[in-house]
């Protein structure tokens, strides 16, 4: 009886994710995009206690005072980096692991992500539900993200998840030119920027997006 109720549950969960999938298709999103997140199991990544809210279309806690993205938010964000197979993505703000099953979702087998936590708990917490999951091209490193990771640079990509007062230097130096960083901008007020390197001396370009709504990104050049 009890292996019936789990897949039971496993069926309610199934559906709900198709039916966010649905909402979220009158976003502008993109299929492959959607298609991917489809096939990540949220409720995996949240809290037990929150599991129940796990394909609501919205931030959840996952304690510690972080939440998990909203899901059209991680959709927004993995479009606008143009993801694709084999890329080298640096993620800042690992959180749950979620956002970051969605990326190796779209980059594969042959691509990795490099997901940083400076909160040991959830970094411990991520690493647990991206393997659980059968995520095995993602890892998670304790650190201050805002100084990036140098020794795995340059990267295809980089998805910053937490607010920041600037772009830090050191992402821009770690990002390859031609490469993209998706980063959320701002205080009391922020914006998702989409950057793009156009030089090896730092050059970018800058699109401001929409108005967004991130925890702060904590370190040498966050809040």
């Amino acid at each position: 009886m009890v292996g019936q109720y789990g897949r039971q549950k496993e069926l309610k969960f199934k559906d709900e994710r198709k039916e966010l999938i649905k909402s979220l298709k009158f976003q502008d999103i993109s299929d492959r995009v959607l298609s991917a997140m489809e096939r990540v199991p949220r409720h995996l990544f949240v809290p037990e206690t929150m599991r129940h809210r796990a394909y609501v279309d919205s931030p959840l806690s996952i304690g510690k005072n972080q939440t998990i993205s909203a899901p059209h938010m991680v959709a927004i964000m993995c479009d606008a980096l143009d993801l694709c197979e084999g890329l080298k993505i640096l993620e800042i703000g690992a959180g749950s692991g979620y956002h970051a099953a969605v990326i190796s979702e779209l980059i594969g087998s042959g691509g990795r992500v490099y997901a940083i936590e400076r909160i040991e708990e959830l970094a411990k917490f991520a690493a647990a539900n991206l393997k659980g999951s059968g995520y095995d091209n993602v890892d998670v490193i304790v650190a201050d993200g805002t100084l990036g990771l140098p020794e795995y640079a340059p990267y295809d990509r980089i998805s910053v998840t937490c607010a920041a007062p600037d772009v830090p230097p050191p992402l821009i130096d770690q990002l390859k030119v031609g490469g993209k960083m998706a980063i959320p901008i701002g205080k009391s007020t922020q914006y998702l920027h989409i950057i793009k390197k156009t030089g090896k001396n730092g050059e970018v370009d800058r699109e401001r997006k929409m108005g967004v709504v991130f925890v702060p990104l904590v370190g040498k050049y966050g809040f």
